[in-house]
């Protein structure tokens, strides 16, 4: 089968496009073939050693596929020959073929293509868990999203508005910011020209918001927790700036606000029922046309190093996925 893998910790530099036997499944597995896999911000640094979790070398990038059942193992129900399906991997999805756990196969809806499948469970799973599980949004709440434009922040805003809240999306330019507002943004703030802290307690009237969902981190999260409600939740989410910032906490103790730390991919292991939940409800509102995930652009699995350039360059507005045929 045709794959990609990461042969050396050098970003996009160290990808290699290379032929591997096929998988064959073992007791409780299935093996998919992958016809789309999505990309993330965090492949920028997992294919540099920089994510807190550190493949052995070579791996594929790539930690969401959507796919056929072509195969399964000794010991499985539930899962048959030929069901489309989507599926949480971590890494490993850009290549024909995958071996995953049974029990970690979520069906997708007839409707529902593969490339839009692909990229729901990083970026909607973790708004979804971070928003809820984490954030406790409430209908009629203020929500502010910064980096609003990239694939998790897109889906904050939309996933905030399909639960009742008042969207500010907050990024670094005006083409950014419309993308935003063509997914459902109430407010827009761009945070290149505009004082941060000043912008949201404007647009609330001086009041604060309730809850920030903080995708890039660096320069930008202390002005939004100093804009925060009585009782506001700061949700940290990511660092796309690339700098982990360091908060005052007297902010939190004078407005009676929290930090909350949303970190997906570990409530997936602890609560495996509940990522499935999410995910059953997020198939369903794109397949009632409640929810559009916007994919930036698809390539060929060979092109998988590009695509992961557009991401370091913080070029993507949505998704970046690989289609396979």
């Amino acid at each position: 089968m045709k794959a990609v893998l990461c042969k050396s910790l050098d970003g996009p530099d160290g990808i290699e496009f290379t032929v591997l036997d096929d998988p064959v499944a073992g007791p409780g597995e299935a093996v998919v073939r992958v016809r789309a896999a999505a990309l993330n911000f965090f492949d920028t640094l997992v294919t540099r050693g920089k994510y807190q979790h550190k493949p052995a070398l070579p791996f594929s990038p790539a930690g969401e596929i959507a796919g056929v059942v072509e195969a399964v193992g000794p010991g499985v129900a539930g899962v048959g020959l030929g069901d489309r399906i989507q599926a949480y991997l971590g890494w490993g999805g850009a290549r024909e073929r995958v071996v995953v756990r049974a029990q970690d196969l979520v069906p997708i809806p007839d409707s529902v293509t593969y490339d839009v499948a692909a990229g729901v469970s990083i970026t909607y799973g973790t708004a979804i868990h971070g928003l809820d599980d984490r954030g406790r949004l409430k209908p009629g709440e203020t929500l502010a999203v910064l980096g609003a434009s990239g694939g998790a922040g897109l889906a904050a805003v939309e996933i905030g508005k399909l639960m009742g809240a008042r969207v500010i999306a907050a990024a670094s330019s005006d083409d950014k910011l419309a993308v935003c507002r063509q997914h459902g943004a109430d407010e827009l703030i761009n945070y290149g020209r505009s004082d941060l802290k000043e912008a949201l307690r404007g647009l609330t009237g001086g009041r604060g918001v309730d809850v920030v969902y903080d995708c890039v981190g660096g320069p930008y999260a202390e002005p939004a927790v100093r804009a925060l409600a009585w009782k506001g939740r700061f949700l940290v989410v990511g660092f796309a700036a690339g700098e982990i910032p360091k908060l005052p906490l007297n902010l939190l103790l004078l407005k009676g606000a929290e930090a909350i730390g949303v970190f997906w991919g570990e409530s997936v292991k602890r609560d495996p029922a509940g990522h499935r939940a999410h995910m059953i409800r997020l198939f369903d509102w794109i397949a009632e046309g409640k929810l559009a995930p916007h994919i930036h652009a698809t390539y060929p699995l060979a092109e998988t190093a590009e695509a992961i350039r557009v991401l370091d360059r913080r070029e993507a507005m949505g998704k970046v996925v690989i289609t396979l045929p």
